[in-house]
């Protein structure tokens, strides 16, 4: 496969940036795609070349297959990159990448159609020896079955859409009694939201903590893991501060999970980046989901191994193969980031607006991914992130050190941001200690209401 020349990024905001730079350190030429909302945004002024491929609303551009690919052979690109989110872990628009001639920075196709069907990457999963959580073995036909695929794992259980995930879809059942009503109301979401009405059941796991490992494949065979985050603090089934290593796994675990996501990815044939998710309780892994994309918080792993994920997967898509062999990556420090959106930081509100100042800390091991500018104006459509602090130390207490002064010096003026709720954060003893679950940060916002 030829080296790329020129790539498209089919993304927006930070990533769209952040897809850009690693480019241009590569010598790639990059082509900007943005709706009319975006005509001012970071990436498009520093892109070599840019085309409005549509209206605000995300369904008539970012989401706009026929628009995307008609800008890619309009600017004579090689290559398209997805990003996260939008059309990242859409098999269809894969497989039309590369009916064009263009090389999709990304999985093959079917194996992100795979890993998008929750029940069909469930079976998977088992196949290529992930641990599961118990629960059906696919969809559940009736209430009948449920009742006695309950009866067997024990109650609570949880019932899950097959198709999608933010949490929609999902309802957890403490007992027979509530399991026919919960299963319909679930189905019912799920269809609404995802179009497919389809649910499964798991058993519902207490206090869990979310332990995820960043995986990368060459498509031959080869793959290696670079190491776990922690993405336990959660909001709505939202992460909003994500940390590698994990404060509660130890050397052992982390190269025993890894090299069965590793040998799970090789048998798999998978290539690219991708991040298998897990729930942690009782020092037991079980399997959620894989990712087979790019995440946003694939920056503390960047820092901690000194890898460049996005420069990887450019190099994976263009045939090159993996960099770094597995005995050569190398886990150093600590790193946190913190995700900083455009909301109320008590009531979590959505507050776009215009940046009137802006100023983003440094220093030694301090990292902001933004498309922030004095003048920009944040627009109303998209996901309320703005930003990433990521912070690294040598240790998780110089870490956290070094993160509060990072936050101390980051000023963004003109809209309400959720800098003040990650400063409180630090400042609790459990957060500090590293002792908290998926479940703790709401506790913790219904405590300091």
């Amino acid at each position: 496969m030829p080296d790329i020349k020129k790539l498209l990024i089919a993304n927006r905001g930070e990533i769209a940036l952040r897809i850009h730079r690693a480019c241009h350190e590569m010598g790639i030429r990059t082509v900007a795609v943005h709706s009319t909302a975006d005509a001012d945004a970071m990436h498009v002024r520093l892109a070599d070349e840019a085309i409005c491929i549509g209206p605000p609303a995300a369904t008539d551009s970012y989401l706009n297959i026929p628009n995307i690919i008609s800008a890619a052979e309009i600017s004579g690109a090689d290559a398209i990159h997805p990003g996260y989110g939008f059309l990242s872990e859409n098999a269809k628009f894969a497989e039309i990448v590369e009916l064009h001639n263009l090389i999709f920075v990304g999985p093959k196709p079917e194996h992100i159609r795979t890993m998008g069907d929750k029940v069909e990457a469930k079976r998977t999963a088992g196949r290529l020896g992930l641990p599961l959580v118990p629960g059906s073995d696919g969809p559940i036909a009736d209430v009948d079955e449920a009742k006695a695929i309950a009866a067997s794992i024990g109650y609570p259980v949880i019932i899950k859409a097959a198709s999608g995930g933010g949490g929609r879809g999902m309802k957890v059942c403490t007992g027979e009694d509530s399991l026919e009503t919960l299963m319909q109301q679930a189905g019912s979401e799920a269809k609404a939201a995802f179009g497919d009405a389809t649910v499964y059941m798991e058993k519902y796991l207490g206090n869990p903590r979310h332990i995820e490992f960043q995986v990368f494949g060459d498509g031959n065979g080869n793959a290696i893991h670079l190491g776990e985050r922690d993405c336990s603090l959660q909001r709505r089934h939202q992460k909003v501060l994500e940390e590698a290593p994990s404060p509660v796994l130890g050397a052992a675990d982390r190269e025993r999970m890894g090299s069965i996501c590793a040998k799970a990815m090789a048998d798999m044939g998978y290539r690219g980046a991708g991040t298998i998710e897990f729930l942690w309780e009782d020092g037991e892994f079980y399997f959620i989901e894989m990712n087979t994309r790019l995440q946003v918080e694939h920056p503390v792993t960047e820092m901690i191994t000194g890898i460049d994920l996005v420069r990887e997967q450019i190099r994976v898509a263009e045939g090159h193969g993996l960099s770094c062999p597995q005995d050569q990556i190398r886990f150093q420090g600590h790193a946190i980031e913190c995700r900083i959106n455009a909301e109320d930081p008590r009531t979590f509100a959505p507050s776009p607006g215009t940046v009137k100042q802006f100023h983003a800390p440094g220093g030694m091991h301090v990292r902001v991914d933004s498309g922030l500018y004095a003048g920009y104006r944040v627009p109303p459509y998209y996901d309320s992130m703005i930003a990433k602090l990521i912070v690294y130390g040598s240790t998780r207490e110089r870490c956290l050190m070094r993160l509060r002064r990072a936050l101390e010096e980051f000023v963004i003026e003109g809209m309400k941001t959720t800098i003040p709720l990650h400063q409180a954060l630090l400042d609790d003893p459990e957060f500090q200690a590293g002792d908290y679950t998926i479940k703790w940060l709401e506790e913790w916002l219904a405590s300091n209401d």
